[in-house]
């Protein structure tokens, strides 16, 4: 879904442009998604394989870029997703990625704003349990105990932007979050 016209931010007095990826992004995306991860704590450094596992399936819905003078900073991901037996209308956000030189600008966030804006429009709802999960209340997001992971099943792991008629269960992402490096 491209976004039409470009939306453009304005972060500590430059203009970062929040686009969508072209063909020509495709190793900039790669590259800033392993140095954005490359020492996070709870990363296993795939966030890379994941962006193209769902870019080779078809499955990457919107993947934005934060373009600084033709430069790529930063990435977004969207891809669909279904949470328990609500198999529509939910898609989840990330990876986020910010070259570490980059972070701390509100360039994550403008690529959040952004995606959300436009991807969100006309969806139910996001899910997240991306590494943002800690900044996710300035977004709408809000911790759901009756919504998990597979992997974190005794307690509430996910938070989910969406209306009172909430889903339960598991977060089903793509296969290609199980991508292994």
């Amino acid at each position: 879904m491209p976004l039409d016209p470009l939306f453009i931010r304005s972060l500590d007095k430059r203009s970062i442009t929040i686009r969508s990826e072209t063909p020509g992004d495709v190793d900039a995306i790669r590259q800033v998604n392993i140095d954005a991860f490359l020492h996070h704590p709870i990363s296993h450094q795939t966030e890379h394989l994941i962006v193209d596992a769902l870019r080779a399936a078809h499955a990457l819905e919107l993947s934005l870029v934060a373009d600084d003078a033709g430069e790529v900073v930063g990435h977004i991901a969207f891809s669909p997703a279904a949470i328990g037996d609500a198999m529509y209308g939910w898609f989840l956000v990330g990876p986020v990625a910010v070259l570490p030189q980059r972070q701390g600008e509100g360039i994550g966030r403008a690529l959040v704003e952004v995606g959300l804006e436009s991807y969100g429009r006309g969806r139910r709802s996001a899910a997240s349990w991306s590494a943002i999960r800690r900044s996710t209340r300035r977004f709408g997001f809000r911790s759901r105990p009756e919504v998990t992971t597979p992997e974190c099943r005794t307690r509430s792991c996910c938070v989910c932007r969406c209306l009172n008629d909430a889903p339960r269960g598991d977060v089903i992402a793509h296969e290609a979050f199980s991508v292994e490096a």
